[in-house]
């Protein structure tokens, strides 16, 4: 393993951690409700635009042609607005337990286009690695949801919009996996942030303007600026860097290490206590990502970078 796929494997490390955490912050944010899903979401967006454009004038500016402008526009599409939006409406009408556990399968997916898209193995290691994350994963929600039996208005379509969220994702690590070299990181977050941002434009006004601005207290603004600052402009620039440097699956795999990193918060918080399942889920969950690690296709990949 060469230094530019350990800068991935950290990179990737480092972006999950955070979203991890935002799992947690983001609820205590919206508990008081002055702060709805949706202007959480438009929080990351608009916030993340604005921060990628402010750093772009300190580094080395690059020209983007029409053609590649429109493919980051793609990029955006799936990436961030269809990614985002299907999964807070779709979190908004399913059940929590539900929602988590249809994002277990986004790795999956992320197999299987890489496979017909990029012809990218599938091996029995990769499979099983899979197989292993997603277990331990899936005891970690169950276990953590096992009290709650909330149910949405709609939980067919919710979990068809939370489905959809993981499918936009998976599509776009796995469509975008060589476009991202051609330019920097700064250069391609300010350009797709920005497209999102002209694309939720016109659905968020009503909720940025009847938004209770004056009742924030330090709590909501604090909490917003971590999931802006840390789980959004930090997290992207962290998934950049290990698209660049790990196969997608592999990329894919570390969307199980936020479930870790949300039940750890809460043991720590005392808002969960540590059990033998849980123990046994982490387990599973790193022993998955190392499987996948050393699959045919990784080591390829380690070799020829």
């Amino acid at each position: 393993m060469n230094f530019s796929h350990i800068k991935g494997h950290l990179a990737m490390l480092g972006a999950n951690v955070m979203w991890g955490l935002m799992a947690p912050i983001a609820k205590i944010v919206m508990a008081a409700g002055l702060v709805s899903p949706l202007l959480m979401t438009d929080f990351r967006i608009f916030g993340a635009a604005l921060l990628f454009w402010i750093t772009s004038f300190f580094t080395k500016h690059e020209k983007v042609s029409p053609r590649d402008l429109l493919l980051m526009a793609g990029a955006a599409m799936l990436g961030i607005v269809c990614n985002q939006g299907c999964y807070v409406f779709g979190i908004g009408l399913t059940s929590p337990g539900e929602a988590s556990i249809i994002t277990t399968t986004m790795p999956l997916w992320v197999m299987v286009f890489a496979a017909l898209i990029l012809g990218e193995p599938i091996t029995l290691k990769k499979v099983g690695g899979i197989v292993l994350g997603a277990s331990g994963a899936l005891i970690l929600v169950l276990n953590g949801a096992k009290s709650a039996v909330t149910a949405g208005d709609n939980p067919t379509l919710g979990d068809l919009l939370v489905l959809t969220a993981q499918l936009s994702y998976a599509l776009y690590l796995t469509f975008y996996r060589n476009f991202i070299k051609k330019y920097s990181v700064f250069t391609l977050m300010k350009w797709m942030f920005t497209f999102a941002a002209i694309v939720v434009f016109p659905f968020s006004v009503g909720e940025i303007i009847s938004a209770p601005w004056p009742s924030f207290t330090e709590k909501e603004v604090l909490g917003a600026s971590y999931v802006v600052v840390c789980a959004t402009f930090l997290a992207y620039i962290c998934v950049m860097i290990g698209q660049k440097n790990l196969r997608p699956t592999l990329v894919g795999m570390y969307n199980y290490v936020q479930p870790i990193v949300a039940t750890t918060t809460g043991i720590i918080l005392g808002l969960d206590v540590f059990t033998i399942y849980k123990g046994i889920a982490i387990v599973l969950i790193f022993t998955g990502v190392y499987l996948v690690t050393i699959s045919k296709a990784a080591v390829a990949d380690g070799v020829r970078k």
